[in-house]
């Protein structure tokens, strides 16, 4: 009789970590597979594959705020988040806005951030 899930899972937390662990590794010779994060087994595939395309991936660029939009506030709180700025110091940015919120970002990152901008209702561009 094979067991469900759940019992699966009552086991598992009745374990100690080193039995877990030992678990894991057992489970990836088993199954040929790897516990390791999705993000990391993509990133070498896709610098693989992409090949000159990698390289633009990684050059260093630039976010930009181009407009701040009704929810300044919002924005002003998405400066902060970004930049690690105090509350004046970003408050400044958001109102000299077109600016530069941050320099020499890698481009997964500056995606990231511009989304938060956008969210926050600002329109953002990467440079």
């Amino acid at each position: 009789m094979a067991l469900s899930k759940e019992e699966i899972l009552d086991a598992i937390s009745e374990m100690s970590v080193i039995d877990i662990v030992d678990l894991i590794s057992a489970m990836e010779e088993k199954f040929g597979v790897s516990a390791a994060a999705p993000v990391a087994a993509a990133a070498p595939a896709a610098a693989g594959d992409a090949g000159g395309e990698a390289e633009a991936d990684d050059a260093p660029v630039d976010i930009h705020l181009s407009e701040v939009g009704d929810k300044k506030v919002d924005v002003i709180k998405a400066v902060r988040a970004i930049t690690g700025l105090g509350l004046k110091d970003a408050k400044a940015l958001v109102d000299e806005a077109p600016s530069v919120i941050k320099e020499g970002v890698n481009k997964a990152e500056a995606e990231e951030h511009a989304k938060a901008l956008e969210d926050a209702g600002a329109k953002a561009e990467l440079k």
